[in-house]
């Protein structure tokens, strides 16, 4: 890093029309926000209120303008408002938003599914993560007879009761791992272990095989920060899942097309018996997806017993947003250049962190990534939870006061799109410099 990287450049941010709003979303919107973690209770504040993007800026009411990697939490991978996708959706919306019926688009996103994801025969679009995650293990637990599922410590699958024990995300920020208003009726369906624990994973299997329908994980968790497989547990994972006759499924939400145009299971070698996707493959707009064996995926209506659907299902917008989107990307010279981009920010950040002399463990996988404020390694929930929180507020409010946007959450990870510039990255590394200096 060179001196001109390491020049300070804070500036304080206005951000009054923000806090009016945020008030006035206060008294119509449960927090005032839509989705728990915006509401910036982790890292004290008012959340920003967005009036447009970008490329790889965002810029708020208030008229600031901030490098983001927050991107939409994923989906922006191209980076924001880019022109070919854009463009495409004027063009489908002038033809109509939604019919309730098919169209020659949903096959052609499914096609481009498939062929990034041999594991994935059969797909069955969606609306959200959630719907995914749900719609799959219901279709496991068709295709098995039997009820119980595992999970792991940490990872999110969305907010579908049964899933949300010690899940990660917004639940693990505000420190409350399981929601009020679950029946323990669903919950006790629900077998939670911690991850990269292969030998504790065996020894419930030995016990408990038999009333397994599915294990569902995230390969990477992205939702305690950027947790990486152990060497050989995935594999290990996949290993019992056969030996048992136990559905394994890759919650690719947040990896899908992140760790690798084909995922985390590409990187990592292994084939799952299902795959849940989302983000990505709709550019931006609502969107999931859950696919996998033929045998598997025959089990839903209307060729088979298990019942999901939709109304918004397939509409031509996301799908347009999602063609156009995997168009761009599957170009392998893209590819290569989005990897790149995050592996200068992550020496980047390392270097910033060890000029300023404080303990972090930074983690990556292909374009996700986090920095942990911490001295450990983290490889599970309960080491993830031992990074200091009070210190990653204080350096994300540093660095957005230094016009760089971060997740508001030790607990999130950050992402890198094509749009973003080697001029971003050295902003960035400068921000954090200043930002890991002031920490106390």
């Amino acid at each position: 890093m060179n001196s001109r990287i390491l020049e300070p450049y804070t500036k304080m941010m206005n951000h009054r029309k923000s806090k009016e709003l945020f008030e006035k979303a206060k008294r119509l919107i449960p927090g005032g926000v839509n989705s728990p973690v915006r509401a910036f209770k982790a890292v004290g504040g008012t959340p920003l209120f967005i009036k447009s993007a970008k490329g790889s800026r965002i810029y708020d009411v208030d008229g600031n303008e901030y490098i983001d990697y927050v991107l939409s939490w994923g989906p922006m991978i191209l980076g924001h408002a880019h022109p070919q996708v854009t463009k495409a959706l004027q063009k489908a919306a002038e033809k109509g938003t939604s019919y309730g019926a098919p169209t020659s688009l949903e096959i052609e996103l499914a096609s481009m599914i498939c062929k990034a994801y041999p594991s994935v025969e059969i797909v069955r679009m969606v609306n959200s993560g959630t719907e995914a995650t749900m719609s799959a293990i219901r279709v496991a637990r068709g295709f098995t007879g039997r009820d119980k599922i595992i999970k792991f410590e940490g990872c999110y699958h969305g907010h579908a009761d049964g899933l949300l024990v010690k899940a990660g995300s917004g639940a693990l920020t505000f420190g409350v791992p399981d929601s009020s208003g679950v029946p323990k009726d669903y919950a006790k369906n629900t077998i939670t272990l911690p991850f990269n624990d292969l030998k504790m994973l065996e020894g419930v299997l030995k016990k408990e095989a038999k009333n397994i329908a599915c294990i569902i994980l995230e390969p990477v968790v992205g939702n305690i920060g950027c947790v990486l497989p152990k060497p050989g547990f995935l594999e290990g994972v996949r290993r019992l899942t056969k030996k048992y006759d136990i559905v394994l499924i890759f919650d690719e939400v947040m990896t899908g097309f992140r760790v690798s145009y084909g995922g985390a299971q590409k990187a990592y070698g292994i084939k799952p018996d299902m795959t849940c996707l989302g983000k990505v493959i709709g550019g931006g707009l609502p969107v999931g997806a859950y696919g996998g064996k033929k045998e598997i995926m025959k089990m839903i209506a209307p060729e088979g017993p298990v019942y999901q659907a939709g109304t918004l299902s397939g509409n031509p917008l996301a799908m347009t947003a999602g063609i156009e989107t995997l168009k761009i990307l599957s170009k392998s010279a893209n590819y290569k250049k989005l990897l790149n981009k995050a592996e200068a920010l992550e020496y980047a950040l390392k270097d910033a962190s060890k000029r300023a002399g404080i303990k972090t463990k930074f983690y990556r996988a292909g374009t996700m990534f986090c920095t942990y404020f911490t001295d450990s390694e983290v490889f599970d929930y309960a080491t993830a939870k031992k990074s200091d929180t009070k210190k990653f507020a204080q350096f994300f409010r540093k660095m957005l006061d230094n016009g760089i946007n971060l997740a508001p959450s030790q607990f999130e990870a950050g992402f890198m799109s094509l749009a973003h510039s080697q001029t971003d990255i050295n902003k960035t590394a400068r921000a954090a410099y200043e930002a890991f200096k002031e920490i106390s």
